[in-house]
């Protein structure tokens, strides 16, 4: 059987913390393996640690460190969303200054103020005027299907209101959109 599967396209430090935190109080597994910017393994030995992963549904983080073009990152997210053996909940797709991106088309964002909105956010967490959300390891993501896409700002940032210390109640939140999206109920 696949293994239920949320990507998160930030994989610096203190988004590992972030999620370490989110994924403890929702039950989640977050992929330690996974940290790194950038994504330290290929798609393939991320899928190899997501099946041994004890439990799902699985956090994979990815980044692509600002690289320009399909970077590390990237390719590991493409070889997941390909894998029979992963079925993809949803993508957080997390802003970043980065430019030139083309950037992907969001379903909803999660903004600083902890509010669900149809538009895109930017690195801060602050709506933006359309539904692009403009990331280093999104671009990939617009042959995604079907598959639910959240935006985020800079998790465990967005001054100081997402912090390991208050809980990191926009990243926590931005993982239960995907849940609820994704018609995830459990197994």
């Amino acid at each position: 059987m696949a293994k239920d599967v949320i990507i998160f396209t930030d994989g610096d430090e203190t988004a590992y913390h972030a999620l370490g935190v989110a994924c403890k109080d929702l039950a989640l597994h977050p992929l330690h393996a996974s940290q790194g910017n950038p994504t330290p393994l290929t798609g393939d030995r991320l899928i190899r640690a997501v099946l041994d992963a004890p439990r799902d549904p699985v956090v994979v983080m990815v980044d692509d460190r600002g690289d320009k073009g399909k970077g590390l990152g990237e390719q590991a997210l493409e070889d997941l969303m390909a894998s029979p053996d992963i079925n993809v909940l949803g993508v957080v797709a997390v802003a970043a200054n980065t430019h030139p991106v083309h950037g992907v088309i969001v379903d909803g964002s999660v903004t600083n103020e902890a509010v669900v909105v149809s538009t895109a956010v930017d690195k801060n967490g602050e709506p933006t005027h359309d539904n692009i959300l403009r990331g280093d390891t999104v671009d990939v993501l617009g042959h995604s299907g079907s598959v639910p896409i959240v935006g985020l700002g800079d998790p465990g940032k967005m001054g100081g209101k997402d912090s390991v210390e208050r809980g990191v109640p926009i990243t926590k939140q931005a993982l239960e959109e995907i849940l609820r999206r994704s018609g995830y109920h459990g197994r």
